[in-house]
């Protein structure tokens, strides 16, 4: 055996698949198999996973998800010294005095030392105001989900102001947008929230308010999806540890967009003019860390996500400075209980969101009575581990928009609600719209909601290993254009309801795949494939309940050697 046979079959073994394993599985599966896998049997190994393993980066139906995450997935996140108490600064844990401006002081102290945690003792802190962790390597550390509290009195319209739509209407970008903790690099968010306050709706994207904020360093040469390296004409400005932003920006005749969506008659044919909101997402703009810089060649932290063309000029840019390495940990944020408020017309009793972050975190946190639950927007490369929405319901539990890639949300729970709910209100799921890619959601329970592809074609995204009660319901703008790009795949999903809807996608999403879940049936909203003709779509193991092997995707992609 060759010392690359043995590191292959040494990663197999670490991730519970051994030859012996994947043999077995194909003898089950030809025997016609069983549906559930008794404890200690192999369970089935679809023909998916071994034709992934010949082609990681680059498979029709499978996304290459193994980097997703802070810091290319670590299992253990960072941990930063102690360097500030919230009591020090002012912060009383009897639920009644304003601890808001005591807790922003200590983030504030934190800042200025360069980062570290600022830790947050057991009681409830009532806040007043939203908590805004804005520099980098800053931690704010409760003593648990379980013993810290932070009693939220206020909506974010009563604290910045009323935040319309850019796209017109009488919306509320409340509704989708913004935390009342709120992780985003201080200038990035101070200008944000000048232009709400101004009524200048702000883009709220990787380059600033606008789109056009942003300086070329140099543009990349033609290169396939999945590679690793690209070859620039100009490396004079890039440096490994750097962030740069890959721009591809669309041809007129969208063949950009026809590529996200899997290629061929169906996407060729699809009518993207009047698709105004998903043409406004365009160009697709990654954000990546560089490696290594070796003459013109230029080495990646993730492969490449799409094709890179000449017609779609493609570049390497600037970006605004993001947050990085910044966190927070072992809290609950409860908002006072108030009804739901009707769709789209949210006031802001929002949970966590990220926004411009890249390899931050949010580690054992629970949300109470909140609007929205914990957002990604125009984040890439976080981790949400260990996170729960809980209690009178929750209009988006988790949100991930505004071109978020990369990320990772795992051990998630959506608790069933505690109030029955409101008239003209609307309940989705673990969201995921604005041509957003390689997200993973991973061992999940949800009580309520759905797979909520939000359209605006988000590509290339995984659910796996989760159990969901299916009763939300998607969401998304007509002119937002597509559910799903190419690539979505649903793996180990266990639907508790039996409701098909954004649950087996073979038939609604174009080159992607479901693999491993139990037997469904359309009711209630029933969805229609954006594109016409053959899907190139996979089924396979359909009717089982945790017998497809791996278990769960995104583990197994993650003990993967490394290129």
């Amino acid at each position: 055996m060759t010392a690359e046979q043995r590191r292959g079959s040494d990663a197999h073994a670490a991730r519970g698949i051994t030859r012996r394993g994947l043999l077995a599985g194909a003898a089950l599966a030809a025997a016609g198999g069983t549906a559930e896998a008794a404890p200690g049997e192999p369970g089935q190994v679809p023909a998916l996973w071994r034709e992934f393993l010949r082609n990681p980066y680059t498979h029709r139906q499978i996304p290459y998800v193994g980097r997703a995450g802070c810091r290319g997935g670590v299992v253990r996140l960072p941990r930063r010294p102690v360097v500030a108490d919230v009591r020090d600064h002012g912060a009383v844990a009897d639920g009644t005095a304003d601890s808001a401006p005591a807790i922003n002081r200590a983030i504030a102290a934190a800042a200025r030392a360069g980062g570290g945690t600022v830790t947050i003792p057991p009681g409830t802190f009532r806040i007043d105001d939203l908590i805004h962790i804005g520099h980098s390597n800053v931690v704010l550390r409760g003593a648990g989900s379980g013993r810290t509290t932070l009693y939220a009195t206020r909506h974010l319209t009563e604290l910045i102001g009323a935040y319309g739509s850019r796209y017109g209407g009488d919306k509320s970008s409340w509704s989708w947008a913004g935390g009342l903790i709120w992780l985003a690099p201080q200038a990035r968010w101070t200008s944000l929230v000048a232009a709400i306050r101004a009524r200048e709706w702000p883009f709220e994207g990787w380059t600033g308010n606008r789109r056009d904020e942003w300086r070329p360093l140099t543009p990349v040469e033609p290169a396939r999806q999945g590679s690793w390296t690209v070859r620039v004409a100009d490396p004079s400005q890039l440096r490994p540890g750097g962030l740069v932003l890959l721009r591809l920006s669309d041809d007129a005749d969208h063949t950009l967009l026809e590529h996200m969506a899997g290629g061929g008659p169906g996407p060729e044919a699809y009518f993207w003019d009047d698709k105004t909101k998903l043409t406004s997402y365009v160009p697709y703009e990654w954000p990546v860390r560089v490696t290594r810089v070796r003459g013109r060649d230029i080495t990646l932290e993730r492969p490449l996500p799409l094709d890179v063309r000449p017609e779609w000029q493609p570049q390497l840019t600037t970006l605004v400075t993001p947050l990085t390495g910044a966190g927070v940990e072992g809290l609950t944020l409860e908002a006072v209980e108030t009804p739901q408020s009707p769709h789209l017309l949210d006031k802001g009793y929002n949970g966590v969101v990220l926004q411009c972050a890249y390899d931050c975190w949010v580690d054992d946190v629970t949300v109470r009575h909140v609007d929205n639950g914990f957002g990604l927007v125009a984040a890439s490369a976080c981790t949400l581990r260990r996170t729960r929405v809980a209690g009178r319901g929750t209009h988006h539990p988790y949100f991930c928009r505004e071109g978020s890639h990369d990320n990772l949300v795992e051990d998630f729970t959506i608790e069933q609600r505690t109030t029955p709910a409101p008239s003209n209100t609307q309940l989705h799921g673990i969201n995921v719209e604005g041509l957003s890619s390689y997200n993973v959601w991973s061992r999940g329970r949800m009580e309520m909601g759905t797979f909520d592809s939000h359209r605006g074609m988000p590509f290339a995204n995984v659910r796996t290993d989760i159990t969901v009660n299916n009763n939300g319901r998607h969401g998304g703008d007509a002119s937002a254009g597509p559910l799903f790009g190419a690539r979505f795949t649903h793996w180990n999903i266990r639907v508790t309801n039996g409701r098909a809807g954004l649950m087996k996608i073979d038939r609604l999403a174009p080159c992607s795949a479901t693999v491993g879940i139990n037997k469904v049936a359309e009711f209630d909203q029933i969805d229609v494939p954006d594109f016409t003709g053959e899907l190139h779509s996979r089924l396979e193991l359909y009717g089982t309940t945790d017998a497809v092997r791996p278990r769960n995707l995104y583990s197994a992609q993650r003990d993967l050697p490394a290129v």
